[in-house]
């Protein structure tokens, strides 16, 4: 299965439930349709920014190996700072600037790079692609947080934000070569759970959780991603990390508590 297949099943698959969801949401009074045009412009400017993650960090991950890729798509923690105190005037707060370079060291640890051969088969060409794929995904997280912000209307967000990710796949697969879209019926079982885990219940709960806290904060909080992996391979597929990587997870732990302490987060007005 291609990457961009597997993109693309991915939020095709999550589409009827975002859908049952958002008429459940307008049912109970949220608006769940007829949003205005800024909104779903920056929903599908969302998307296409997803899209370009996806694909990008599928083809990173073959060319230079699942950690190293990890790290460089976690690059995002220093962009979305960056481009939320240049864009939306969201200067960050020491808390979020100490510990910028204390998670990146973290996940550097996680990734395996440090004692371990993760360069892949082509390091320049991944480290170039998985680049590429942190401005991709910072420019999500500040368009979904931006079509997010002072709506009630989340399903309905996430259900453009998928659809256009979905579309935007195609023409990248097309230029690619991967649209060869028959995938067994195991791999088909698997791409409904990550649609259903990941694409449905993750982003609706990142899409709520964003406008209730400042970008940054939010960029640095979403680095539990590596974390989590980690902890999720010692219980599933029992992984035994080494005690490198286990000194990353605590690394980067203490960023967050570093962020996160005595820290008030205004509620959704």
């Amino acid at each position: 299965m291609t990457p961009s297949i597997a993109a693309f099943y991915r939020c095709a698959f999550a589409v009827p439930p975002l859908l049952l969801l958002t008429v459940l949401e307008r049912r109970r009074g949220g608006g769940g349709g007829g949003g205005d045009a800024r909104t779903v412009g920056l929903a599908w400017l969302a998307g296409a920014f997803l899209a370009a993650d996806l694909v990008l960090w599928h083809h990173a991950i073959g060319l230079v190996g699942a950690g190293l890729g990890t790290v460089l798509a976690n690059v995002q923690v220093v962009l979305v700072p960056i481009v939320a105190w240049l864009v939306l005037s969201e200067r960050p707060a020491w808390r979020v600037v100490a510990a910028v370079p204390i998670v990146l060291g973290g996940v550097v640890l996680i990734s395996g790079v440090v004692g371990e051969d993760a360069y892949g088969t082509d390091p320049v060409l991944g480290v170039v692609l998985g680049l590429l794929t942190a401005v991709a995904y910072a420019g999500f997280l500040l368009a979904l947080r931006a079509a997010s912000t002072g709506s009630q209307r989340v399903a309905w967000t996430m259900l453009h934000v998928t659809i256009s990710c979905a579309v935007g796949v195609l023409p990248a697969g097309w230029l690619l070569g991967e649209l060869d879209f028959r995938v067994s019926a195991e791999a088909l079982a698997w791409l409904v759970a990550l649609a259903l885990s990941a694409q449905v219940l993750g982003w609706l709960l990142i899409a709520s959780a964003l406008p209730r806290a400042p970008a940054a904060l939010s960029s640095v909080l979403l680095t539990m991603q590596p974390v989590a992996a980690v902890l999720l391979a010692i219980v599933l597929v029992d992984e035994s990390p080494s005690a490198v990587q286990l000194a990353g997870v605590a690394i980067v732990v203490a960023g967050i508590v570093l962020v996160t302490g005595r820290r008030r987060v205004p509620p959704l007005t």
